[in-house]
């Protein structure tokens, strides 16, 4: 299978710690208001603002064809084409977002009442000490994992939030942390523990499967989490109005040190001052970070509870609703991501989280004109490296990688946290392989593993730099301790496939071992409320259930419509032998421009099998000449291909 790159930017490869929170520009702002504009800081913008032009991109419906990137209404040279979708999401109920101009807080099931009115007044007719050391102590204990009936009973994910708490298979709360006062730094687990347990679901196998989950997913989750923060029974610090987060906790201090110690920190701060919506606000953006960083959405649910906890204390809070974006976007819940970032902005158009997001969602929604206007927007109004890497990303697309590259240089120049020289390092050498330059790729992965030696982006890059260079040896070695930290899908397969190319006695079998653990990984991000069905789509079609490929790479193509989208349906129709239907949308893949030799191998394979010859050969010969090891299995069998058609002439 050719592994995508960069579909998923919120996911674990956008790790840069100072991405975790917003600063305020101006003087002395008003914590739930936001800023006022404060004087240009002197930071270099990477580009001026202005940014191309473009209608809106075409939104979710009928998937019986693509859309295209610049034209709307009935039909495009016969194909039909969806009618674009609205900028910002309409408003819904049951805890979904609601429209920016409003500013209303979402609501949020099952979070504890805060003790008092929005304003102060203690209500409650628990003592202060008692609600707050409740709440906190729900709040901030180990996550919850959902339970195998949960993962059984839940219909198929839609992409939101309120169709979880509808179904109401989605239990948030955390359980209450123990008596003992202890404070255990997360992430702490054994890593050959957390792997264990994982393989341990692997071995149930077949039982696993007609089971669905029966108890194992609890168990990966619990080798996933098995690190969890348990706070004890501090005492409420008898603060009964919310406040600013204080400077002991603040968010600057997720940007430098432990990302555990530093959940530690706002913890057992909360545990004391439990109305500090700010410090929630902080550690529900904390929470997402850990869970994209550590390939953990057990995570996911706690950062939500908090989230929902500050935006009880104050609800038009700038930093909660950014969190809640940053969420939204890190569980595929894209439509939500945007409307929450506008809320934000709404309140604070500085924010460093909220204009992020906007840009992510905006991708990841298939709307690149707007997300380069709103990169534009980002850049003239935050200049920083979250932005810089974003607005390079939205240029890549479409196929302007000497933009990408100078911008993605001067983040670099820009960043001084070891978090943000490792996330932009591993940017510039993704961005070198997929043009085939595996040995600038090789130093710049070089360069992040110098900051971060177990950032997982920058090994796992190295690791397919060295396979593509031939040294399947070391690619292999690194790739498995890649996996043995954090089993995602896309590394799982990558190895796999690996182990196929290098074809030693048992292989084989450690390929389908691989291949066989993404399946519950998906099920235990399902039963956390992540969207999954894009990784479902692209590992099912190549090594697993090809009908389950399909519906999935339906089901995402529903939601949003991205170039991403269109490659894993137009995959997974080929698969099933329906490559009339995928040539649109292998076609569509390719029509930004983007440099992804796995699209273009997937649109000449499809163009071959649909008596296409001579497109074929220019896709195929396309894409080994920009990416030649693209993929251990692919770049294979696109050579293969290539011979036949060189046969046919």
């Amino acid at each position: 299978m050719a592994r995508r790159n960069n579909d998923n930017a919120p996911e674990h490869e956008h790790d840069g710690h100072s991405a975790v929170h917003p600063e305020r520009p101006g003087g002395d702002p008003d914590p739930v208001t936001g800023p006022q504009p404060g004087p240009d800081d002197g930071t270099p913008s990477a580009a001026p603002a202005g940014g191309s032009q473009g209608k809106p991109e075409a939104g979710p419906g009928d998937d019986a064809s693509p859309t295209t990137a610049t034209t709307s209404g009935a039909e495009q040279n016969g194909t039909p084409v969806a009618a674009p979708q609205d900028g910002v999401a309409a408003e819904h109920d049951g805890g979904k977002p609601v429209a920016a101009s409003t500013g209303a807080a979402p609501a949020s099931a099952e979070v504890p009442t805060a003790s008092g009115e929005d304003t102060g007044e203690d209500t409650d007719h628990d003592t202060g000490e008692d609600t707050g050391e409740r709440e906190a102590a729900e709040l901030t204990g180990p996550p919850t994992t959902a339970s195998a009936g949960d993962a059984d009973a839940a219909p198929p994910h839609d992409g939101t939030r309120a169709a979880r708490e509808q179904a109401g298979g989605r239990s948030t709360d955390a359980p209450s942390a123990g008596a003992s006062g202890d404070v255990q730094a997360a992430g702490t687990s054994s890593e050959d523990e957390r792997v264990a347990a994982v393989r341990r679901v692997e071995a149930a196998g077949r039982r696993w499967r007609r089971a669905r989950l029966a108890g194992q997913a609890l168990l990966l989750a619990v080798a996933l989490t098995g690190g969890a923060i348990a706070v004890g029974a501090a005492k409420d610090g008898g603060t009964a109005t919310a406040t600013s987060v204080s400077s002991a906790v603040s968010p600057a201090l997720l940007a430098g040190g432990s990302l555990d110690a530093s959940i530690a920190a706002l913890q057992a701060h909360l545990r004391t001052q439990p109305r500090d919506y700010d410090g929630w606000a902080t550690l529900g953006l904390a929470y997402d970070e850990q869970a994209r960083t550590k390939g953990d959405p057990s995570r996911y649910p706690q950062a939500e509870k908090a989230l929902a906890r500050s935006l009880q204390l104050a609800p038009h809070n700038d930093q909660a609703l950014a969190g809640e974006a940053a969420l939204a976007a890190a569980r595929h819940e894209f439509a939500d991501a945007l409307t929450y970032a506008d809320q934000a902005l709404a309140q604070n158009p500085y924010s460093e989280n909220a204009l992020s997001s906007r840009i992510d969602a905006l991708v990841e929604l298939g709307r690149y004109d707007e997300a380069s206007k709103a990169a534009d927007t980002a850049d003239a109004k935050k200049p920083g490296v979250p932005v810089f890497t974003r607005y390079a990303y939205v240029h890549e697309l479409r196929g302007d990688v000497t933009t990408a590259r100078r911008v993605l240089e001067q983040a670099l120049a820009t960043a001084t946290a070891r978090g943000d020289i490792a996330y932009v390092t591993a940017q510039l050498g993704l961005l070198a392989w997929n043009q085939g330059d595996y040995r600038t790729a090789l130093h710049y992965y070089a360069r992040a593993l110098a900051a971060d030696d177990s950032y997982l982006p920058a090994l796992e890059g190295r690791a397919r730099a060295q396979e593509a260079t031939g040294d399947l040896a070391d690619a292999i070695k690194g790739m498995e301790l890649v996996v043995s930290r954090y089993p995602l899908p896309a590394p799982l397969v990558e190895l796999g496939e690996m182990y196929e190319a290098r074809g030693a006695a048992g292989d084989k079998e450690k390929a389908r071992n691989q291949y066989a653990l993404v399946e519950p990984w998906i099920a235990l991000a399902h039963a956390n409320g992540v969207n999954a069905d894009l990784d479902t789509a692209l590992a099912a079609a190549d090594h697993g259930d090809k009908a389950q490929a399909l519906r999935a790479a339906r089901a995402e193509w529903a939601r949003r419509r991205t170039v991403h989208t269109a490659d894993a349906l137009a995959w997974a129709l080929h698969v099933n032998g329906r490559d009339q239907e995928a040539l649109p949308y292998a076609r569509q893949a390719t029509a930004t421009g983007y440099h992804n030799a796995a699209f273009l191998y997937h649109r000449g394979m499809i163009e071959q099998a649909t008596g296409h010859p001579d497109d074929a050969r220019t896709h195929l010969t396309a894409a080994l000449k920009l990416n030649p090891g693209f993929s251990p299995l692919g770049a294979a069998t696109a050579r293969t291909a290539l011979k036949a058609l060189e046969g046919t002439k």
